[in-house]
């Protein structure tokens, strides 16, 4: 346990880093209200987190501490939209596409009230 808990911990914090540094990277080039950084490594990261997740499964090591290192602690560092896409993604693979919609909504929703609460609290 142990042992997984230090590869999901050095996995996010080299995810983290890399958000960072690709904000900075696409803030020199751009510099315009819409936030283009998030996009970019929201979007990325749900392509990363697609590709690893079928490389893993594909070679049959999708049980292992090579994907907590990955999945969990890199692409959870540098977004965690990608789990949350790759999620919604499951659902409606398997027919349950009331249900991801309603994920959707009440994540969209529950995630905007919850930063207004905060920033309500916060003052």
């Amino acid at each position: 346990m142990l042992k997984t808990i230090l590869f999901v911990a050095v996995g996010g914090a080299i995810g983290s880093v890399l958000r960072y540094l690709v904000a900075l990277l696409v803030s020199k080039f751009w510099s315009n209200n819409f936030p283009v950084a998030t996009l970019i490594i929201n979007v990325s990261g749900c392509f990363l987190i697609g590709l690893l997740i079928g490389i893993l499964d594909k070679n049959q090591i999708s049980n292992s501490n090579f994907k907590w290192f990955l999945i969990t602690g890199f692409c959870g560092g540098f977004t965690t939209f990608s789990t949350y896409s790759y999620e919604n993604l499951v659902l409606f693979q398997n027919n349950n596409s009331a249900l991801a919609f309603t994920y959707i909504a009440l994540s969209t929703i529950f995630g905007i009230v919850a930063v207004w609460f905060g920033l309500f609290l916060s003052k």
